[in-house]
């Protein structure tokens, strides 16, 4: 019963399906290699990337609690475990806190500024599944929550969240529009029948082009961060290869066929780490 019982917490958490946390460790990474000049240090890399693990699962517990009268009626999400009454709202919400308070005593072994950034950080986790009620785009919701981890880690490395954060934060949530958009384009019959609001609905057939354009911008305002910072031919490759992908998705979702739009989503992760380890390259060969 018990080893049924952490099954169906993994599930919860999407343990199995790592690509949701990679999306939001790859940018936060990359952050903390921009606010220290390179490699931050043992202590920082484990608070970042074991928080943004921790949030990512606790902000799954909070997403199916919110979204289980929704989630019944849509083919793909209608067996997760809150949703199908394997486990219960109390139980959910109860994992969500102790993987919030975890992440929580990783930021404390920081500074007093992270801190408070991260009861920013835990308002708009808790806000994003509701926004799909109310807001047209509520990807941009979701792009605000997956690019906390920015200011966070210059608030931990540098006592203070300079404007270059800012604009690191604004070119993520193009990313993130982006990849969302390309999963929402997955269940946008389902959605239409429920009425929730997503940007594939109200991007309507214009769908496609404004994933592209997302990554289009997301990536130049991240090539302006690293050429702003001196870094090389290693991270002007990379940012070539990250394009390369993103040209990639668009021949999976130009169809919008379910499986490319999910198989474009699902493979995200790889363009973030790209953008990454060509921040992490340049820095070490600068």
């Amino acid at each position: 019963m018990l080893a049924r019982r952490f099954a169906l917490y993994l599930d919860l958490i999407r343990w199995n399906r790592p690509a949701g946390w990679l999306l939001l460790l790859w940018p936060t990474l990359g952050a903390l290699w921009f606010a220290s000049g390179g490699w931050p240090g043992w202590h920082l890399l484990v608070v970042f990337a074991l928080g943004t693990v921790l949030m990512r699962s606790a902000g799954c517990c909070v997403n199916d609690v919110a979204d289980r009268d929704f989630d019944r009626h849509v083919k793909r999400t209608a067996q997760r475990p809150v949703t199908s009454g394997a486990v219960s709202v109390k139980e959910a919400l109860l994992l969500g806190a102790v993987l919030a308070l975890a992440a929580f005593g990783l930021v404390l072994t920081t500074n007093r500024l992270t801190i408070l950034w991260s009861f920013a950080a835990l308002a708009i986790t808790l806000a994003y599944p509701f926004a799909k009620r109310f807001v047209s785009v509520p990807q941009a919701v979701l792009g605000i929550a997956f690019s906390f981890g920015i200011p966070m880690a210059f608030a931990a490395v540098q006592s203070t969240v300079p404007v270059f954060a800012a604009w690191l934060l604004a070119g993520n949530l193009f990313w993130v529009l982006a990849y969302d958009t390309e999963y929402a384009m997955v269940d946008r019959d389902d959605d239409l029948k429920i009425g929730m609001k997503t940007s594939a609905i109200t991007f309507g057939r214009f769908d496609v082009a404004a994933v592209m354009a997302s990554y289009a911008i997301f990536l130049a305002v991240w090539a302006w961060a690293g050429a702003s910072q001196g870094l090389g031919a290693v991270f002007f490759a990379a940012i070539g290869i990250a394009a390369a992908q993103a040209v990639w998705h668009w021949q999976l979702i130009r169809g919008r066929t379910r499986d490319g739009c999910f198989k474009a989503f699902r493979l995200n992760h790889w363009l973030g780490f790209t953008v990454f380890a060509g921040i992490a390259g340049g820095y070490a060969l600068k």
